[in-house]
Order: structure tokens, then sequence, then C-alpha cells
């Protein structure tokens, strides 16, 4: 993330204030089964007071790491402006890219994360993800992707998504410094940012495909791969009910037989919710009878 002039993922760490222990004085009539060094057993009150602090200190470290993410973007983002208004990266329309691909034999190069990847792809392209999911199961990993999931993750379907550390070194071993790259990702931005990557590593004949594949008709780039390119980036339980901007657009073209289907689906979910109700109040209502018997 470095790379990109992103704040390190493992950056954001939450400290948690230390209480220094009271040990109360011996009373004549204690018993020996205390020992005289032991400390007075915490409260409730207590617990509460010291829960209240550390959720107070980790609210606030997570507001400075979002602040300190919107900074890092902002200054990202005129740097990825620089460098399409200095010429460096010629960005270009999904249309024009199938052209170039097409009469140029330019090389396209997807970036994209392996769960978009693997629902649609260009044809004869290069997949080698700049960031991708992460396979690590440290503290600090889980913390993000549990995180990433409760944030609205379980929604979108997009998953936590870790900075690929081989992927300058997998580019040079595919492609020389002259070669034409045309780059691109699902929605534009993490191929811009790659753009970036390259371009400081010597790479010259860059070209950015606006939009991403998500802005390409079906017309525009030959697809491989079992769904529409403006579906590949969608998940989740939004795409299970079909909400999402791409499946409504779909469904106005399609008509009433493409939105019965998720309206199915949508009756299936409260019924089955119905269901796990009814059932959870009979078993208490079992539990209950078999206590009182």
């Amino acid at each position: 993330m470095e790379a990109l002039g992103f704040p390190s993922l493992n950056a954001h760490t939450i400290s948690c204030s230390s209480f220094q222990k009271r040990t109360p004085t011996k009373l004549p009539y204690e018993t020996n089964h205390f020992s005289s060094s032991s400390s007075k057993p915490k409260g409730p009150s207590y617990r509460t007071h010291h829960f209240r602090r550390s959720a107070t200190r980790m609210q606030a470290d997570n507001e400075d790491f979002e602040l300190k993410q919107m900074r890092d973007m902002a200054a990202a983002k005129k740097r990825w402006d620089a460098l399409i208004r200095d010429g460096k990266v010629k960005p270009l329309t999904p249309r024009e890219a199938g052209y170039a691909i097409q009469l140029s034999n330019k090389t396209l190069l997807d970036v994209r994360p392996s769960t978009e990847h693997k629902k649609a792809w260009v044809k004869g392209s290069t997949w080698i993800p700049i960031f991708d999911v992460g396979d690590e199961f440290d503290a600090g990993t889980l913390s993000r992707k549990i995180m990433g999931f409760t944030m609205g993750g379980w929604w979108s379907g997009v998953p936590t998504l870790a900075y690929n550390n081989q992927f300058l070194s997998k580019v040079d071993e595919k492609f020389p410094k002259d070669t034409d790259l045309i780059v691109a990702c699902q929605r534009g931005l993490r191929s811009i940012a790659a753009c970036e990557v390259l371009y400081n590593a010597g790479y010259r004949n860059l070209f950015w495909v606006q939009g991403g594949l998500e802005a390409a008709e079906e017309e525009d780039l030959v697809r491989e791969g079992p769904q529409p390119f403006k579906f590949a980036g969608i998940g989740g339980v939004s795409e299970f009910l079909g909400w999402t901007d791409q499946q409504r657009a779909a469904a106005a073209k399609e008509g009433w037989g493409y939105r019965f289907m998720f309206s199915a689906r949508l009756v299936g979910v409260f019924l089955i919710a119905d269901a796990l109700f009814l059932g959870s109040q009979q078993l208490v209502h079992y539990l209950q009878d078999i206590r009182s018997h």
C-alpha cells in the first residue's frame, strides 16, 4: 500500500490505557484464604467504565484512520490527474481499448482481484492483480476482514483486499519496459494506481481504460467468462436480491421475467426468516416444558 501512497494496512493500531491495580489494606477481620498481596476484585461498575474508555479510544482511532485515508486518497488523485494531464498515461474508452487490442495487437493488463476476474475477463488479456484477497490469518488481517464485513461487505460482497507485493515483479517477468500496456480494472481506480506504479518502474507506453471494464458494452471487448463485465464487481446480499444498479438497469431491458426471479428470491428470504422465527419460538416452548417436568 505504501507504494501507492496509501496508508499501510498494518498502520492502524488500537492502544488502550493501562490501569494500575490498587492493593487494599488488610483488615483485622479478613480471613486467611485471601492473600494479603491480592488485588480487590473488580466490580461491574469498574468493568463498565473500562469498556467505555476502551470503546471511546477505539472509535477515536478509527476516525483518525479514516481521516488519514481520505487525505492520502486526495493526494493520490492529484498525482493520477497529473499523470494524465502530462500525457504520461493516455486514457482510453473501453471501445477504444477494444479497437487497440484488435487492430494494434496491444496487450490488456487486467489488474482486478480474483473475485472479479473469475466472473468475466477480456479474451487474450494478462491477469496480474495489484490488489487481491489476502489469505493471511493473523490478528490484524482477521480484524480488518471482520470490520469490512460488518461495515457493508455482507451487503455489497466486496472482500477485504491487500496490496500484491509481487505485482511489479510479475509484470517485469512478462513485459519489457517498452511494451504498450492497456491497464484495466473494474471501475478504473485500481488501474490508474497500477499505472502510477508501472510508470515509476520505467514503463512509458501506458494506456488507462477510463471507467474500467464496467463501463464497457458487450460489443466493445471480446469477453470470456460466465457473467457480463458489468456484473463482475457486484456480490453479497445485494446481488442475490437484485438490488444493484447494474441489475436494475438489466431488469429495465429484460422485462418482467428478470424482475420476477429476484422478487421470488426476496419472498423466499422472508419465508425462511419467518420459519426460523417460528421454529425458535417452538424450541423455547419445548425447552420450557422439559424444565417444568
